[in-house]
């Protein structure tokens, strides 16, 4: 079985997120940490600069904190900012560094020293599921149909994907065939570095089925593109509420990237305790469900030792299917 645990806690959250709840009863007014300098890994308009500016503008916009900077420093798939953070963890007090599941995969691989566990573990505080689309007119209508295409012809049932092999997209294909009971070392997959590039591949039929992620899926079927067959939620999600979860069809298996924020290590309890208190209440504003939703982000709130439990369960299951792939 090849499941994520979120917890009862985030799923919850989540479910509340799927039902686009907002709550009337604001924390604006009451701030509880003074500033925050944020710390992104990697370049202006990525998935971590848009989440770490996008959480600022929430808290900032509540009245929960009272200003917010940023910084990106790119390098070393994340590495180099990691890396800064532990080695100034005593000028870094008042700094909070946004991470994702690249931190469990590429600390497995060795692309940096550094993990999880060398920070203090804020919150996880958003997620993207992932989902396996086809092209609008492929034959394939269900996850039972792609499967029953590669019981046929497995090397002519090709699943595409924006990541390199060993990368997020590939491990999501290698894990869902693999709980639907097939060996993920047969399962043939192409990658792509550009998102144009891996629907050029769909419409063409270089590839039965991409491997992406969920609010791209959901963008892609909006535009008519493609078709939804799986997403690797516990319970569908509002934004494609007629997307069939991977569990719904059998297969045991649930995914999600997850984005949170990490301080340095040594960390004062008060002060984690004080970020930990402005991020759980920032889920109660309007200006958080803005951001929200403007980003199709799913609410996945997972603070201090719930988050270090969802890691290493996260860092379990892709480490022994990296292993199994021989990437490890």
């Amino acid at each position: 079985m090849m499941t994520f645990n979120l917890g009862r806690r985030a799923l919850i959250a989540a479910a509340v997120a799927a039902v686009g709840f907002t709550s009337s009863v604001q924390a604006g007014g009451h701030q509880v940490v003074d500033s925050i300098h944020f710390l992104i890994p990697g370049g202006p308009g990525g998935g971590w600069d848009g989440t770490a500016r996008g959480t600022g503008e929430a808290l900032t916009a509540a009245g929960l904190v009272g200003s917010a900077s940023y910084e990106n420093m790119s390098g070393g798939g994340g590495g180099k900012a990691i890396g800064f953070l532990i080695e100034n963890a005593e000028s870094n007090q008042g700094t909070l560094m946004v991470n994702s599941t690249p931190i469990v995969i590429r600390s497995l691989t060795g692309v940096f020293p550094q993990s999880f566990r060398d920070l203090t573990l804020v919150a996880g505080t958003i997620g993207d599921y992932a989902a396996m689309v086809v092209n609008k007119d492929s034959p394939v209508n269900s996850m039972a149909d792609l499967i029953a295409a590669y019981d046929v012809d497995p090397s002519g049932t090709a699943i595409g994907g924006g990541s390199v092999p060993g990368g997020m997209d590939h491990l999501v294909a290698a894990m869902t065939m693999e709980a639907a009971g097939k060996d993920a070392l047969n399962v043939k997959y192409i990658p792509y570095d550009a998102g144009g590039k891996a629907m050029a591949a769909l419409l063409s039929g270089e590839i039965a089925a991409l491997s992406t992620g969920f609010s791209e899926a959901v963008d892609l079927a909006n535009a008519g593109e493609v078709k939804i067959i799986g997403v690797t939620s516990d319970e569908r999600v509002g934004a494609a509420a007629d997307a069939m979860t991977m569990k719904e069809q059998g297969i045991d298996m649930s995914f999600v990237n997850w984005r949170g924020f990490f301080g340095a290590p040594g960390l004062s309890a008060e002060k984690t305790a004080a970020y930990q208190d402005a991020i759980a209440k920032m889920y109660e504003t309007d200006d958080w469900e803005a951001v929200r939703a403007r980003n199709g982000w799913v609410n996945i709130h997972n603070p201090g030792d719930d988050f270090k439990a969802f890691l290493e369960d996260q860092e379990k299951v892709i480490g022994d299917l990296m292993k199994k792939l021989g990437f490890l």
